[in-house]
């Protein structure tokens, strides 16, 4: 069985599937008296012409490593942002776009308090995370179209090494 090993999630490496969600570093600016600092417009959201913002809640279940990747998805019409509700870490995969299949399969592994935001169109695995509870904010596009292609995979399995 074909292995992918995940690394830690880094802005870099994730770049070109979408934004990595965290409060490191200086604020933008400080608002609220002085008393909040404010990271500003991290992520690259997209909700294509005939769609708008929406907030849901996932409540997944807990998954384990190693894990046994078999089906990527991607949403054509919108991007999508997963903001954990605690400060366990999960596992994202992503993929290359190859002529509409899935290439170039690579797993990331975040650490505490960062989220993603996916691009538009980019091939992704399931919610996967590593800890329970696995509620998560996600915010995406909530639109009439289906906005959902899957692909099914040869198995293969996904390791920290």
């Amino acid at each position: 069985m074909k292995q992918i090993v995940a690394q830690p999630l880094t802005q870099d490496a994730f770049a070109p599937f979408g934004d990595v969600l965290h409060a490191s570093g200086s604020p933008d600016k400080m608002i609220n008296q002085g008393l909040c600092g404010r990271h500003h417009d991290k992520a690259r959201m997209d909700f294509g012409p005939d769609g708008r913002a929406g907030i849901s809640i996932f409540n997944a279940e807990k998954r384990t490593l190693p894990y046994t990747l078999d089906l990527v998805e991607r949403h054509p019409d919108g991007s999508q942002a997963f903001i954990p509700m605690s400060l366990d870490p999960f596992l994202v995969i992503v993929a290359e776009d190859d002529g509409g299949k899935p290439s170039n399969i690579q797993a990331f592994i975040t650490s505490p308090g960062q989220g993603i935001n996916l691009l538009r169109n980019t091939w992704h695995g399931v919610l996967t995370p590593l800890g329970s509870p696995g509620l998560f904010a996600v915010i995406d596009r909530i639109g009439d179209t289906p906005n959902i292609e899957e692909f099914p995979l040869e198995p293969m399995l996904v390791t920290t090494e």
